[in-house]
């Protein structure tokens, strides 16, 4: 372990923490309850329970911490704030979709510990290396399992613990080890003696194999059998030489090794196991693209019902919410706006059950969290329900509270023949919503203030129950705040007239919304066209209004005619969510991804329902060997279960591409499988492919469980020997649990 890691316990903050403090856990107005909370001995886990309560109790590792936020930070300590002082309070965020823990302490110096310390604790977690968390990984299980807490396990013991780690193994093999790592021969391990024998009994003899093909010796890797090895399996052809010395010098524990310039076994399979050994080219996880093209050119990750946690019937709809999906790079989100009773407009699901929260609230959170995780613009979509009075006040709240972040002009006071650049409105919020009259300068000033109510459900969606029936809204008219359209300049929400006018009538500035059922339609009748009109203007996709448990729908088919905002519920984990995170995974997580070039061409004869036809038509074979998984988590936590793994590789992309194939399943294995078996594909258009890996538990009596998935663009794979770390269905790590691959990209002749 690294130094900062051996005195950390010795910090007073920790100390503290290790002491135990009782901590208020706040859940409403109403519910405010006192529990015991303390850091265990690892270091990593807080263990809390009720006073009163029996054996009940609850823990979680402050690996899963996102961030401590000090004083009135959350809805729930607002609403509570008359009661309890800010210097009291502190709220713990979790990664993912978890919720909040909303604490207060019972004294300053006892808040100022605990805020201190798990922040101490995150920074630490986080600049572990990948052998310091594997080793703090087997720690934790060594603490979980040494019930009578003396630092010890006789060999029953752990043969125990590792059934609970999904290891299955060889008993007289394990034994042998174990006598092996027990170096003071008294029939048991010390927790350091454990983290030892479970590194020689974990050794990968599927990596040892392929260190053998390229190492003279059997023992090291030369630095021109490391170069041998990068250019011929890693088809690494440019700065080899430069590139292999960099890895010994990242990746080799022993010093004596490096001195001669050279990697053992142990360096090598830290090598693969680590970001430079990762499937995803690191490279492509910076911002690399140009952002200097018109917005209409990117893929822009986009959130449908924003303002909910849950489903849109009965959900609560929360600020939260809005973080949560700014923290993942979202760079649309949706505004849902009705009439306040006490004259302040709300957010929430219309005609529903779903909680209300304040339009000013929504837009404060949006101006605090909005450019955290990336710099590049904000779409507000407006879906405005609001009467004139409400209406003035929400832009009476935009321009107050967002001030210059809000572009209510034009960059260069033109009007615009095509849209303004990510780069160019780095840091800017634009608002989506209906506008009266355009841009243009000899605007007719006899225009009324009235627009005909299109609400995006006239572009295809009379599918949703909330909405009234489409013949009584056909003329209905709502009057628009004049204060409110004139913050409209880039997103003007129009009617979509079909392809044609848009070719002769429609402003680089307009843009439609589509429900997913008539975008697929028209993706499906005309493609070409969808592809052309996209490089010119937004269009933006919605779920159906029938997907009332905030379902979601495949943004594959969206983005292969080129729509931009194609808007998810980021609040709904699973295929989709996986494929959005994929996508917008790489270019620095910055929410917008370049469209490829055939895509950006007014004139593209591109068409996703036939792909050959493209000028620069160069199909890909992929050749995935399957070779083993490491660590899968147990899907089933009863005792002695143990999962029946099988991997399946499924493309996304344009509709010759969509495809899966799967290995057979191991049994009993989640520890250690191997399959070493060879999925083969051919993809016709590249550019748009998602590759996704999916680990189930197979089961023959019903739907196999789902362990773990990684989804990542074909254009980001680097070939060769690589590691593929897993996510959980949330879409957050789960160290170690691994897939080794080999992975050939070649001409499909």
């Amino acid at each position: 372990m690294n130094p900062e890691g051996l005195c950390i316990q010795d910090d007073p903050d920790i100390k503290r923490m290790m002491a135990g403090s009782t901590l208020r856990k706040v859940k409403s107005r109403s519910w405010k309850k006192q529990r015991h909370f303390r850091l265990l001995e690892d270091g990593l886990t807080i263990w809390y329970k009720s006073k009163w309560a029996g054996k009940g109790h609850s823990t979680f590792s402050v690996t899963e911490v996102e961030a401590v936020r000090e004083g009135h930070q959350s809805e729930i300590l607002l609403s509570t704030a008359e009661e309890f002082p800010a210097d009291l309070c502190f709220t713990l965020v979790f990664h993912g979709r978890q919720g909040n823990l909303d604490l207060v302490a019972e004294s300053l110096e006892e808040a100022q510990a605990w805020i201190q310390g798990v922040r101490k604790l995150i920074h630490k977690a986080e600049t572990m290396d990948e052998q310091e968390r594997l080793d703090q990984w087997v720690r934790d299980w060594f603490q979980k399992a040494d019930k009578n807490k003396d630092g010890k396990m006789n060999f029953k013991e752990v043969k125990k613990l590792l059934k609970m780690m999904n290891v299955e193994m060889n008993e007289e093999h394990a034994y042998h080890l174990f006598k092996m790592a027990d170096k003071s021969q008294s029939d048991s391990l010390e927790i350091e003696q454990f983290v030892h024998f479970y590194k020689i009994l974990t050794q990968r003899n599927e990596v040892w194999k392929v260190f053998q093909d390229y190492s003279g010796d059997g023992e090291k890797l030369m630095l021109d059998e490391l170069e041998n090895f990068l250019r011929t399996e890693q088809q690494e052809e440019e700065q080899s030489t430069q590139h292999a010395k960099q890895l010994i010098e990242s990746y080799e524990p022993s010093e004596t090794v490096k001195k001669q310039g050279a990697m053992s076994l142990e360096g090598f399979q830290m090598y693969l196991c680590s970001q430079d050994g990762s499937i995803f080219k690191p490279g492509l996880l910076e911002l690399y693209q140009d952002m200097s093209q018109p917005l209409s050119h990117y893929f822009i990750s986009s959130s449908h019902n924003t303002y909910l946690l849950e489903d849109q019937l009965r959900g609560q709809s929360s600020l939260e919410a809005y973080i949560q999906a700014l923290k993942r790079g979202c760079r649309c989100v949706e505004v849902d706006c009705w009439d306040g009773s006490d004259g302040e407009p709300v957010v929430y699901h219309g005609h529903t059950l779903t909680s209300k929260i304040l339009f000013k609230d929504v837009i404060s959170t949006i101006k605090e969290y909005g450019f955290r995780a990336s710099d590049f613009p904000i779409i507000v979509s407006l879906e405005n329900h609001c009467g004139l009075e409400q209406q003035t006040l929400m832009a009476q709240h935009l321009t107050q509270i967002l001030g210059d972040l809000l572009q209510t002009s034009t960059l260069d006071g033109q009007v615009p023949q095509q849209l303004p650049s990510p780069q160019e409105l780095k840091g800017k919020i634009l608002l989506k919503a209906k506008k009266i009259g355009g841009l243009e300068k000899c605007v007719d000033e006899t225009l009324t203030d009235e627009v005909s109510d299109e609400e995006e459900m006239a572009n295809g969606d009379e599918e949703s129950p909330t909405e009234e029936p489409q013949a009584e809204k056909k003329n209905k008219k709502s009057k628009l705040s004049r204060e409110l359209s004139d913050l409209v300049v880039y997103c003007k929400s129009v009617h979509f007239h079909g392809f044609e006018h848009a070719h002769c009538h429609a402003k680089c500035y307009e843009m439609s919304s589509f429900s997913e059922s008539k975008a697929k339609k028209l993706g499906k009748e005309a493609g070409t066209e969808f592809v052309q009109y996209n490089t010119r203007q937004l269009s933006r996709t919605y779920p159906s209004g029938l997907r009332t448990d905030s379902s979601n729908y495949n943004p594959q088919d969206m983005w292969n005619v080129g729509c931009q905002i194609v808007a998810l519920n980021f609040q709904t984990a699973g295929l989709e969510m996986d494929l959005n995170d994929g996508l917008f995974k790489q270019n620095g997580g910055c929410g917008y991804i370049l469209k490829p070039d055939f895509m950006r061409d007014g004139n593209t004869q591109f068409c996703p329902e036939k792909p050959e036809e493209r000028r620069d038509y160069k199909p890909r074979r992929l050749s995935i060997q399957v070779i083993s998984g490491q660590q899968l988590p147990k899907v089933n936590q009863k005792e002695g279960s143990i999962v029946d793994p099988l991997v399946r590789v499924e493309i996304y992309g344009v509709p010759q591409d969509q495809a899966k194939e799967e290995t057979s399943h191991i049994n009993n294995n989640g520890f250690n499988p191997v399959w070493n078996a060879t999925l083969n594909f051919v993809i016709h258009t590249p550019e748009l492919a998602l590759v996704r890996f999916v680990v189930e538990d197979y089961d023959k009596a019903s739907r196999n469980d789902f362990i773990g998935q990684f989804t990542l663009p074909f254009t980001c794979i680097q070939p060769g020997y690589r590691h593929i770390h897993l996510l959980s269905k949330d879409g957050m790590a789960i160290p170690p649990s691994s897939l080794f691959v080999n992975i050939s990209i070649s001409d499909y002749e």
